[in-house]
């Protein structure tokens, strides 16, 4: 029999608000107000409008959550975790091609439709492209070295160049197309110069669509206008790679980096062992989880860990907490390249597990392999309190990574 918390909740104390100060002296660790509400895998939350929902920390009860239809990936349906200024009180459902915002049959009918794209094979078949890419920042690192913010030299330009590569565009549009993506996410970028490059991209997207339909090419955008997707439909999923694509894997560089540099033994592991590259990637991306927090709104009455959640309530999964559950994973807040990290929810779980998580694995697998080989001194060239962080996006990351190496 399910727990109703209604009436005990009603004499405990008003329940927390979701911990979002993740800097807590390491930055890799979740804030510590949330490690000290982990105790219990499911409890009450306050959300930013008053709603009193739900906190997922625990890894099981995340991936039930994550795996139950009764679970609504809708916008509109959900309450914000966390204050979002700009935001209308009543979030608004989710843009045409925007298939993380939806439920099925809209979200299958996309799914389907992509999910062919982004088959483990055909990821793996980008591999050369990959190194490429990364050869060519890693030459450009060198140059203009010995010093360089690895942000801006390498975390950022590989998938970039990737998203280029699987949306097809032209080369003599990749520089301004990198250009306003770079202003996109550049968090120190004002609200004007965001709004603008946001546009700009849009824009292009939708032209990219027509060119694609006229003169197909050998790229993702050319495979699916052959699909019954309309213009509108396939700027959107594009613009949706792009967001998803991009953000979450520079991302992942840069912090990534910054964790290992910071793990000198962890480091030196893979530098002796290249062949731990993927099981480094798994538990960096366990480690790290970026990508944080997941909401969903009940659609009917679930019980979950013993508790009741009502029909209408938002429950907040806490990826990064999930992904340190020490029922899940024994000493999970030590980086350990050597840990088998199978079964993290870096890339969600269930039906809107992350379309593009190989194309995700194959760069980071190739990217840091060769950053280390190419850099055997690699350092900060800051202490690691003065990286800046990306503390106030639900990416987390470095805003700049300040590195520096000896030239032979």
């Amino acid at each position: 029999m399910p727990h109703d918390p209604t009436a005990a909740d009603a004499t405990t104390e008003q329940p927390p608000t979701l911990p979002t100060g993740r800097h807590t002296g390491c930055p890799f660790d979740p804030p510590a107000e949330l490690t000290a509400l982990s105790d219990k895998p499911l409890r009450r939350m306050r959300y930013a409008d008053g709603h009193i929902g739900w906190l997922v920390t625990g890894h099981a009860a995340a991936r039930a959550v994550l795996a139950d239809p009764r679970f609504s990936s809708r916008y509109e349906l959900m309450h914000p975790p966390i204050p979002m200024p700009g935001m209308p009180e009543q979030m608004p459902p989710a843009p045409t091609g925007d298939i993380i915002g939806l439920d099925a049959p809209e979200h299958t009918r996309y799914r389907r439709l992509l999910t062919g794209k982004f088959t483990v094979r055909r990821m793996r078949q980008l591999t050369q492209r990959v190194e490429q890419f990364t050869t060519e920042c890693l030459d450009a690192m060198e140059h203009g070295g010995p010093t360089a913010d690895l942000v801006q030299a390498f975390a950022q330009p590989v998938p970039a160049l990737m998203i280029c590569e699987l949306l097809g565009v032209p080369y003599a549009d990749r520089e301004r197309f990198q250009t306003q993506v770079a202003t996109l996410f550049d968090q120190t970028a004002d609200a004007e110069a965001k709004g603008g490059a946001h546009m700009a991209l849009l824009h292009y997207l939708n032209e990219l669509v027509l060119a694609k339909r006229a003169e197909p090419t050998d790229d993702l955008l050319s495979d699916l206008t052959t699909s019954d997707l309309t213009d509108e439909e396939l700027a959107g999923i594009g613009g949706l790679l792009l967001a998803a694509g991009l953000d979450t894997t520079s991302n992942m560089l840069g912090l990534g980096t910054f964790a290992l540099l910071s793990n000198p033994d962890q480091l030196q592991a893979l530098r002796d062992d290249p062949a731990l590259a993927e099981q480094t990637v798994e538990e960096l991306l366990r480690y790290l989880s970026v990508a944080d927090p997941l909401p969903r709104s009940a659609l009917e009455d679930v019980e979950v860990e013993g508790r009741l959640v009502r029909a209408g309530e938002t429950v907040t999964i806490s990826v990064q907490a999930a992904n340190r559950d020490p029922r899940k994973f024994p000493d999970p807040d030590r980086l350990d390249v050597h840990r088998k990290a199978t079964g993290h929810l870096a890339f969600g779980h269930g039906a809107h597990q992350c379309l593009g998580q190989q194309l995700a694995r194959v760069e980071m697998t190739v990217a840091f392999p060769a950053l280390l080989a190419r850099f055997p001194t690699l350092r900060l060239a800051v202490p690691p309190q003065e990286v800046p962080l990306r503390e106030h996006s639900n990416i987390y990351g470095v805003i700049s990574l300040p590195v520096t190496w000896d030239k032979d």
